[in-house]
């Protein structure tokens, strides 16, 4: 079964900005333009530089501001300003350090601490983004308005959500006190949903959504998420081949609909992903699934050839070293997979499938004692399942703890109904010779 946490990222830039993305489309210009300043007394040369950024002309602008400010230093309109024509121009540091200085020259400056927030998230820098944004919503927006107050809160909001889902959604509560809900806003609740497991309350959101507009790309990759979460596959199914229908080259679509076929085993996944990978070869996430469709339509050795690129990229990646232990041990290299998962383990103590492998290979090397170590931590995660009572006999059985042995292949004979022919022989006859019967 396919793991979906690494085509997730596939989908991170279809709903929002977060720590590796950058923001929305939205949050990328200037907050506003210097006419939204609150009033407060201009000088005539400031002002003839404000006519000039309402046309746009950032250079005439900044050759007016530029020579006020050499004798006003602590002026804040006239360096929100300058701050605004350096933005608007792309010109990132720059705006920052004049949006900075006008927050330090007016710490009540709303459109200053909004805008440097705003700019500081293009920037990635999401710690003083936030504290940038938090302050603009502490402020009264004066004539800038409730709606870029709004603003303020729906980027905070979209900040939030990478820490603390749930102050996100106050964020957001606080937006639509000041304006009225938009499809982003439903999109974010949604998303925010997701993220807090109320997966009942994310698919009515989603299809909210696709009610109003049945090809937007997000809604239903985010619905097809939540259908996934439930194993809900052929829904899933149906849903992303009608999205992508709309949106035949939408990649995290694609990877969403090569792993609901792979879960189902179905054998078109691989061409699927097999092609997706084609067209995105550096995409780690794309590679990453194909390797798992490989290991999972029995090709160890190719699925294998895509792990050893991915983790020589991230040789720490404990998930990356279980996925290349298991295909170590469909190889039959149990030498090589102990090593391999024992790395995992240490790496990710709370990674269920490294200590499974770990208790595998471990009874291939003859080393017993680390099989019942590796069971027992793999215990505190998951239930027990016939190949693992199996694996506690065999252990037990070795270190000739007769007693724990014959509890063991008794469990795994309960539970295994006849689906395991070859081990319920083994355990029958090692039965009789442990009990004597």
């Amino acid at each position: 079964m396919l793991r979906f946490a690494f085509f997730v990222l596939l989908c991170a830039s279809t709903t929002g900005f977060t720590q590796d993305s950058p923001p929305s489309q939205k949050a990328q210009a200037p907050a506003a333009q210097p006419a939204a300043v609150a009033s407060q007394p201009v000088s005539e040369q400031v002002a003839s530089a404000e006519a000039d950024l309402l046309k746009s002309d950032w250079k005439a602008a900044q050759a007016k501001l530029e020579p006020w400010l050499a004798s006003h230093p602590e002026d804040a309109r006239a360096l929100f300003d300058l701050g605004y024509a350096a933005d608007a121009q792309n010109r990132l540091d720059d705006a920052a350090n004049f949006y900075g200085r006008a927050v330090a020259a007016n710490p009540q400056s709303f459109l200053a601490h909004l805008s440097l927030g705003l700019l500081l998230a293009r920037q990635n820098k999401f710690d003083e983004a936030g504290t940038e944004l938090a302050a603009a919503t502490s402020l009264d927006p004066g004539d800038a308005g409730p709606a870029m107050k709004a603003r303020a809160w729906r980027a905070l909001a979209q900040i939030d959500r990478n820490t603390d889902a749930a102050k996100a959604s106050n964020d957001l509560l606080e937006a639509l006190k000041l304006t009225p809900e938009t499809p982003e806003d439903t999109l974010l609740a949604a998303n925010l949903a997701e993220e807090s497991g109320q997966y009942d309350a994310a698919e009515t959101a989603y299809r909210r959504i696709l009610a109003k507009d049945a090809k937007s790309a997000p809604a239903n990759s985010g619905l097809a998420h939540v259908l996934m979460v439930r194993k809900q596959y052929p829904e899933a199914e149906t849903l992303l081949r009608g999205a992508l229908e709309q949106a035949p080259d939408d990649a995290a679509l694609t990877a969403q609909l090569g792993a609901v076929l792979a879960a189902q085993d179905k054998a078109e996944a691989l061409p699927l992903v097999q092609k997706l990978h084609d067209a995105h070869p550096t995409n780690q996430a794309i590679t990453r699934m194909l390797a798992e469709v490989l290991a999972d339509a029995g090709d160890a050795a190719g699925s294998d050839l895509l792990y050893a690129g991915l983790l020589a990229a991230s040789p720490k990646d404990a998930g990356l070293l279980v996925g290349h232990g298991q295909n170590l041990t469909r190889q039959l290299k149990y030498a090589q997979a102990f090593a391999v998962f024992d790395q995992a383990t240490q790496l990710d103590p709370a990674n269920p499938d490294g200590w499974s492998g770990l208790a595998f290979a471990a009874i291939r090397t003859n080393q017993p004692a680390v099989t019942l170590h590796a069971l027992t931590m793999r215990s505190k995660y998951l239930q027990e399942v016939p190949s693992t009572y199996f694996l506690w006999a065999t252990a037990y059985d070795t270190l000739n703890n007769k007693t724990e042995a014959a509890a063991y292949y008794h469990r795994f004979l309960e539970s295994s109904a006849g689906k395991f022919l070859d081990q319920e022989l083994q355990a029958r006859q090692r039965l009789k010779l442990l009990e004597g019967k």
